[in-house]
């Protein structure tokens, strides 16, 4: 009987919503590297998004992404890469200009899930001690819809807060891929999807 009454208040509510997935490039950035030699790096990402849809000028929506970002590095003993996994949650207030043009803008939470790196010294695991669990970010972008359906965007997303854990003095040596200063990261993403 709850599952019936719970599908008859949603129903409505299912034709008021635009519900979509879409997938797409990271093209991060990393600034205030000088502990070690950070450079850009490329990654994906997956998810769907949910929210009213477009018909006044102003409108919102919520996203669920799965995004790998991280770093390529150099230091003097090695070189190799940064695998960070996150579980992204924008909220966006989106303003509509007619069915085919949207700017987003808003807050990005991001979940880390996973921290690894590969390196000519061999693959770690297991390295979320060394990164913060929570990334806050500014977000904003555009997306065009050029026939019913299909959606084409780009963002960037703008990190609030330090990518790494301060290191504590005197509590041993830290991995070379680990940066000795504050990191912070910078997003953009392209990508493509379906509205349905």
């Amino acid at each position: 009987m709850r599952k019936i009454l719970l599908i008859t208040l949603l129903l409505p509510l299912c034709g008021m919503a635009q519900i979509g997935v879409k997938a797409g490039l990271n093209f991060v950035t990393v600034n205030n590297n000088a502990g070690i030699s950070a450079n850009s790096r490329s990654g994906y990402m997956i998810g769907a998004f949910f929210g009213p849809r477009p018909k006044k000028l102003i409108g919102y929506r919520s996203e669920f992404m799965l995004s790998r970002q991280g770093y390529d590095y150099k230091s003097a003993t090695n070189t190799g890469h940064v695998n960070l996994d996150y579980l992204l949650v924008p909220q966006l207030i989106s303003f509509n200009f007619g069915k085919k043009i949207e700017l987003h803008t808003g807050f990005q939470l991001g979940f880390l899930l996973n921290a690894s790196a590969d390196s000519s010294g061999g693959t770690r695991n297991g390295l979320l001690d060394y990164f913060q669990r929570f990334n806050y970010a500014l977000a904003g972008g555009i997306q065009v819809s050029p026939f019913s359906g299909l959606i084409i965007g780009a963002r960037m997303n703008i990190s609030l807060n330090k990518l790494n854990e301060e290191l504590v003095i005197g509590g041993g040596g830290s991995p070379a891929y680990i940066p000795k200063d504050i990191l912070k990261n910078n997003v953009i993403q392209l990508y493509t999807g379906w509205r349905f």
